[in-house]
């Protein structure tokens, strides 16, 4: 095809949902996706509660379930030489379930698949490089393996992420390197003690972490590094590898992660990305529609940047579905008013609740009180997944599309 309906970039848990969902109803859609499936990715993996009543509706969940690691049902804590455990927050629905950890190379390769079935038209690998207004069209270039295409749509959705520069007017900016900048790793380890069914948060100097039992038996660390702080560790392990020099300081700085990693092993090499910037973005650049990271970005300490990846795909694709496949520009303005207002009521929380915690945990004055207060009081780990939207389902539109 060289024209459609949708132009969807990126593949990510984002992209697909909607390319699903406006494909299952009806909708022209193509997807841009500049990787090669399946692909590890840094992120945390944890696929909140909320979420599964989504992949439900996508059509997924039967798939995802039989992979994914077990439900985790309480939420915990490691810093220095505290550990702390307490339960986590659930809600009722009839596809609730706690949420559960998987790979992105399995869950990234079920959902675009899953779009495929539905219709979508998935050019892969391939990247949009210039996008441009015509009239009441899009005309987007795409590059595949050294050529292009120019392809044609009426609505253009940005699902590309938030890390990497480009020249569409939802990529970010190419800001100059800081020593403040958080960059994110991830490594996969046998071996370790971690008890099933728990999620602690690490915590140490400069930054902070995730452990979670994830698919294959495998427990997933996570973490975001201030780059300075990242730069001394190296400096004080030469000659090692940045995954390594990070993982001797955190291990250094903690004693109870010590404990559950005595004896791994990691599992294939440390993957790096960032800087990680949160915060809430242009919901309509120009007139191209932002979902996932590139909308609105909650830092990775509340773990729920796979949840509202899917959640802000829903809540666009539903106010499209209603509009049809060639909504009037007035009727494109008024689509965007309202996804933009639903996200900020379901989403925008979990962004400023994230910025809240990541600014008291590692702030060296606050941090040591934060970790006094939950120890005397470890409920208030059940009631901080609450405030991130661990049992808060999405409110959406009416949706008119076929249920699976």
């Amino acid at each position: 095809m060289n024209d459609c309906d949708a132009l969807v970039v990126g593949g990510g848990p984002a992209g697909a949902s909607a390319a699903c969902l406006l494909a299952r109803a009806g909708w022209k859609v193509i997807v841009v996706e500049k990787a090669v499936f399946p692909r590890r990715k840094v992120c945390g993996e944890y696929i909140s509660g909320a979420a599964w009543p989504l992949l439900h509706e996508l059509g997924v969940a039967s798939r995802v379930s039989p992979l994914a690691g077990p439900e985790v049902t309480r939420v915990g804590l490691l810093a220095a030489d505290v550990a702390l455990e307490a339960p986590m927050p659930r809600a009722g629905d009839r596809y609730w379930r706690g949420g559960r950890a998987l790979g992105r190379e399995h869950l990234d390769t079920l959902l675009l698949e899953r779009a495929r079935i539905l219709g979508a038209c998935v050019l892969q690998p391939a990247s949009a490089t210039r996008i441009e207004r015509r009239g009441s069209q899009y005309r987007s270039t795409i590059e595949s393996e050294g050529e292009e295409r120019v392809l044609s749509s009426r609505v253009v959705i940005a699902a590309h992420g938030a890390w990497e520069p480009g020249e569409l007017p939802t990529h970010p900016a190419r800001d100059p390197a800081r020593e403040a900048d958080l960059l994110g790793f991830k490594a996969h380890f046998r071996g370790a003690r971690l008890s099933e069914g728990v999620m602690p948060l690490v915590l140490f100097p400069g930054g902070y972490g995730g452990l979670v039992h994830t698919d294959g038996g495998r427990v997933s660390f996570s973490c975001c590094i201030r780059r300075g702080t990242l730069a001394k560790a190296r400096s004080a392990r030469r000659g090692a590898r940045a995954g390594e020099a990070l993982l001797a300081y955190v291990l250094g700085a903690n004693s109870t992660m010590r404990g559950v990693l005595e004896g791994a092993n990691v599992e294939g090499a440390w993957l790096s990305a960032g800087p990680i910037r949160p915060a809430i973005r242009r919901f309509r650049p120009d007139g191209v529609f932002a979902i996932g990271n590139a909308a609105g970005e909650a830092h990775p300490i509340v773990a729920e940047g796979i949840s509202m990846a899917i959640q802000s795909a829903f809540l666009l694709a539903e106010r499209l579905v209603e509009g049809g496949p060639q909504p009037s520009d007035a009727a494109l303005d008024s689509i965007a008013r309202r996804y933009e207002a639903a996200w900020r009521a379901n989403l925008a929380s979990r962004v400023h609740v994230g910025a809240f915690f990541a600014r008291t945990t590692m702030n060296p004055l606050t941090g040591p009180a934060a970790i006094g207060l939950l120890s005397a009081l470890p409920g208030a780990l059940t009631l901080g997944a609450h405030w991130s939207g661990k049992d808060r389902a999405l409110s959406r539109a009416a949706f008119s599309g076929e249920r699976p």
